[in-house]
C-alpha cells in the first residue's frame, strides 16, 4: 500500500471543474513532482491533500486513513505539512521562533502555565528551543536564530519556511514552487537541500515546480496535470519527452 493514494479524486467550483479524476500513488520515501502549466489544477490539488478544500469527489488516504472531510489541522497532525507558492512565514517574529510554532502540535500546555509560566512551561519551551535550533542547523539557519524573519534574504526565508513545515514532524511535506524567485545559485542550493531534507528526516515530498532542471535533476516520478486532469505520468525522462506535455507547456 502507498503511503499516499489518491483516487478519482475532483472539485468543482460552480460550473468550472478545476481538478478531474486526479489519481496518484507516492511511496514511503518518494520525491514525486506534480508539474503542469499555469492554472492546471496543481494548487487546487494540494489545498484538497491539506484540507484547505474539501474534494467534491475522489479519496484520499495517508497510510490507510482517510483524510477527505478533515480539518487543517487534523491533517496536520496525522503527518501532513506543506509550504506555499508565497512565503507565509510570520516576519516580525524571530526565525527560532518561527520553527516553534511549527513544534505546537506535538507539546501543549494547562491555562495555567501558560498565564503563569509554571515550571513545565519553562522546561517545555527549553525542549522546543532545543529542538528548533537542531532543524535550523541543518539548514545552516541555526547562526541567524535571533532575526527577524523579515530581515533574512529570499533564499534562506524559503528554507526557514521548509524548516517550520519540518518541526510539525510530518510523514508527507508538500513543496508549492519552493524555487519561485530565486536565482540559479539558490536553486542550486534548494535542490541540495531537498535532497538532504529526504534523507535526514525520512520525509515523503511530493512537490510543485516549474522549473524543470531541478525537476529532473531531483525527482524520481512526475505526474503532469494539464487543464484539471491528468495529462502523462512516469520517470522526468519519459515525461519531458512526451509530444503532449511538450504542446501543453508550448502551447503548440
Amino acid at each position: 500500500m502507498a503511503m499516499l493514494e489518491v483516487t478519482s479524486l475532483g472539485i468543482s467550483f460552480g460550473g468550472l471543474r478545476a481538478v478531474d479524476e486526479l489519481s496518484m500513488n507516492i511511496e514511503k520515501g518518494g520525491l514525486v513532482g506534480l508539474i503542469g502549466p499555469n492554472g492546471a489544477g496543481k494548487t487546487t490539488a494540494f489545498n484538497m491533500l491539506t484540507g484547505v478544500y474539501r474534494p467534491t469527489d475522489g479519496g484520499i488516504r495517508l497510510d490507510g486513513q482517510n483524510l477527505v472531510g478533515k480539518k487543517p489541522h487534523e491533517i496536520s497532525r496525522l503527518g501532513v505539512a506543506r509550504t506555499f507558492q508565497n512565503i507565509r512565514l510570520f516576519p516580525g517574529l524571530s526565525v527560532l521562533d518561527n520553527v516553534k510554532v511549527g513544534l505546537h502540535n506535538q507539546i501543549s500546555y494547562s491555562l495555567a502555565a501558560s498565564l503563569f509560566h509554571f515550571g513545565s512551561y519553562r522546561r517545555k519551551e527549553r525542549r522546543m528551543d532545543k529542538r528548533a535550533l537542531e532543524i535550523l542547523k541543518v539548514f545552516d539557519l541555526d547562526g541567524v536564530a535571533d532575526y527577524k524573519a523579515s530581515n533574512l534574504p529570499y533564499g534562506k526565508q524559503r528554507k526557514l519556511e521548509i524548516a517550520r513545515a519540518l518541526a510539525t514532524d510530518p510523514k508527507l511535506l508538500l513543496l508549492d514552487e519552493p524555487a519561485a524567485g530565486m536565482n540559479p545559485q539558490e536553486t542550486g542550493e534548494l535542490m541540495e537541500t531537498i535532497q538532504l531534507v529526504r534523507e535526514k528526516f525520512g520525509v515523503t515530498i511530493l512537490l510543485i515546480e516549474h522549473d524543470m532542471k531541478l525537476v529532473s535533476g531531483i525527482c524520481e516520478y512526475l505526474y503532469v496535470l494539464n487543464f484539471g486532469r491528468l495529462l502523462a505520468q512516469g520517470t522526468p525522462a519519459e515525461v519531458l519527452r512526451n509530444p503532449e506535455v511538450v504542446t501543453a507547456y508550448l502551447g503548440e
